[in-house]
C-alpha cells in the first residue's frame, strides 16, 4: 500500500509540517544573527572579541543538549507517533524563546542575565534536538516514493526559509532603528515577532495525520526481534556514513550563518549590508535545496549528493578571495548567494538517502540521534572554529578552511553510501 493513499498527504500537511519547522528555526537561527547585539546585553566585555565569543559560546550551548533532545523525543516519536513529538518540541521551543526575549539585560540584573539565557538555550537545543528527527519521519513516510526527495527536501528548505526571515526582520530593523537602539533592544522584536506565530503554528502541528503505523511501499519490514538497539547496530556502517554527511552540512550551514557577523566584525561593513547577505545566502539555499530533492528523484541520490558538493568545494575558496577583497555590499551579496546555492545543492539528496535507508522503528530516533550529535559537535562550534581561526591568523580567507576540510572527507562518505532512491533500486530488504 502507498501511504500516502491511506493518508492521503495533502499539500496542507507538508505546510503544516514544514511551517512548524520552520518557526522553531526562526527562533534558534536569529540568535546567531544579533551574537554582536545579545553579547553586549548579557556578556558586556572591554574587549569587543571576547564579548562575542562569549555570545557565541551561549549560542554552542544551546548543541549540547540536541542529543539528549534527539535520544528522549525521538524515542518517543517512535513509539506514541510523529504528531505527539512534534508538538512537544513546538511548545518546549516557544517558552523557551519567550524567555530569552524577556530577560533584562546583565546591566539590570547581574549574573542572573547570562544564566537565564544559557538555561533558555539549552531548553532551545533539547527542543530542536527531537524535532529534525520525527518531522523527517513524518515527510519521508507521508510521501509517495517518487517524491520523497522533494518532499523531504521541504524539511530543509523550511529551516533556511526561517533563516531568510530572521534575515529579512533583521534588515527591516536595522533600516529603522539606530544602531544604539538595535543594541539596547531592537534584537529582541525579532525574538518576540517569532514568538507572535506559536500559537499557531501550535494548533497547525495538532492537525497533522499520523504516519507511524503506516504500511510503507518498497519496504520489506523488519522482523519483530530487529528492533531498538539491534537495529542500530545493524546499521552502524550507514550512522557512521551519516554522522560524517551531517557534520560537514552543518559545519557549511552555520558558515554560512556567520555571514552577517563575518561581515561586520571582519570585513568591517555595515550591517544593513550584513543582513542582505544573509538573506541571499540562506535564500539562494532554498532555491538549491528544493531542485535538488527534485532532481534525486529522478536520477538518484548519489549523483545529487557528491558532485554538487565536489564543485562546491573547487570555488568556495576563490569565492572568498572576491568577496574579501572587493568588501563592496554588491559583491558580498552576489557571493554569499553563490556561497548558499553550492553548499546546499547536494544536501537533500544526501538527507533523503540517510532518511530513507534508516529501518522505520528507529527512523525517528535514529535520525534525531545522528542528527543532533553531528550539530552538538560540529555546528555548536563552527561559529567559533571560524571566528578564531580568523582572529589568530587575521586572514579572512580563514573562513574557508574549515568547510573545505569536512567537506572533503564528507563527499569520500558519500561516495560508500548505497543509492536509496526507490526509482534506481532494486527491492532489499531491511538489515536484519
Amino acid at each position: 500500500m502507498n501511504p500516502s493513499a491511506s493518508i492521503r498527504l495533502s499539500r496542507r500537511h507538508v505546510v503544516a509540517a514544514t511551517i512548524g519547522n520552520a518557526l522553531e528555526f526562526y527562533d534558534f537561527m536569529t540568535y546567531t544573527f544579533f551574537a554582536i547585539q545579545i553579547g553586549h546585553a548579557f556578556f558586556p566585555s572591554d574587549d569587543g572579541f571576547v564579548s562575542l565569543m562569549l555570545s557565541l559560546a551561549t549560542f554552542a550551548i544551546g548543541f549540547v543538549t540536541r542529543p539528549l533532545g534527539g535520544v528522549v523525543i525521538g524515542r518517543y516519536s517512535d513509539r506514541a507517533g510523529r504528531r505527539p513529538a512534534m508538538v512537544l518540541t513546538f511548545m518546549l521551543m516557544g517558552g523557551s524563546i519567550i524567555v530569552l526575549a524577556l530577560t533584562p539585560s546583565y546591566g539590570a540584573i547581574g549574573i542572573a542575565a547570562p544564566v537565564i539565557v544559557i538555561v533558555a538555550r539549552m531548553v532551545q537545543g533539547f527542543s530542536l534536538g527531537g524535532e529534525v528527527g520525527p518531522t523527517t519521519a513524518f515527510l519521508l513516510e507521508a510521501a509517495p516514493i517518487e517524491k520523497r526527495g522533494i518532499i523531504v527536501s521541504w524539511q530543509l528548505a523550511s529551516q533556511l526559509v526561517a533563516s531568510v526571515a530572521g534575515g529579512l526582520v533583521g534588515l527591516v530593523l536595522a533600516a529603522v532603528l539606530s544602531a544604539q537602539v538595535l543594541d539596547v533592544y531592537g534584537w529582541r522584536i525579532a525574538f518576540l515577532i517569532g514568538a507572535l506565530a506559536l500559537p499557531y503554528g501550535l494548533w497547525i502541528r495538532r492537525s497533522l495525520p499520523e504516519t507511524l503505523h503506516e504500511p510503507e511501499e518498497h519496504t520489506v519490514p523488519p522482523s519483530p526481534a530487529s528492533t531498538g538497539v539491534g537495529l542500530a547496530r545493524s546499521n552502524k556502517r550507514l550512522i557512521a556514513l551519516g554522522l560524517v554527511g551531517l557534520a560537514y552540512g552543518t559545519i557549511s550551514t552555520y558558515t554560512s550563518q556567520y555571514f552577517a557577523t563575518y561581515a561586520q566584525d571582519t570585513l568591517h561593513m555595515s550591517t544593513r549590508a550584513a543582513f542582505a547577505a544573509t538573506v541571499s545566502t540562506n535564500g539562494a539555499a532554498v532555491v538549491a535545496i528544493l531542485l535538488g530533492g527534485w532532481v534525486s528523484d529522478r536520477i538518484g541520490r548519489k549523483p545529487v549528493m557528491i558532485w554538487p558538493n565536489v564543485a562546491f568545494l573547487l570555488i568556495v575558496y576563490p569565492l572568498f578571495i572576491w568577496i574579501a577583497g572587493a568588501r563592496s555590499s554588491t559583491v558580498l551579496f552576489v557571493g554569499a548567494g553563490i556561497f548558499g546555492f553550492m553548499r546546499a545543492l547536494g544536501f537533500a539528496a544526501f538527507f533523503a538517502a540517510l532518511t530513507e535507508s534508516l529501518p522505520k522503528p528507529i527512523r525517528g530516533s535514529g535520525l534525531a540521534i545522528v542528527y543532533a550529535t553531528a550539530i552538538a559537535i560540529f555546528g555548536g562550534t563552527a561559529q567559533n572554529v571560524v571566528a578564531w581561526l580568523i582572529h589568530v591568523t587575521g586572514n579572512p580567507l580563514a573562513i574557508t578552511w574549515y568547510v573545505m576540510l569536512s567537506g572533503v572527507i564528507a563527499v569520500v562518505a558519500m561516495a560508500y553510501m548505497v543509492e536509496s532512491a526507490p526509482a534506481r533500486r532494486k527491492l532489499v530488504p531491511e538489515p536484519a
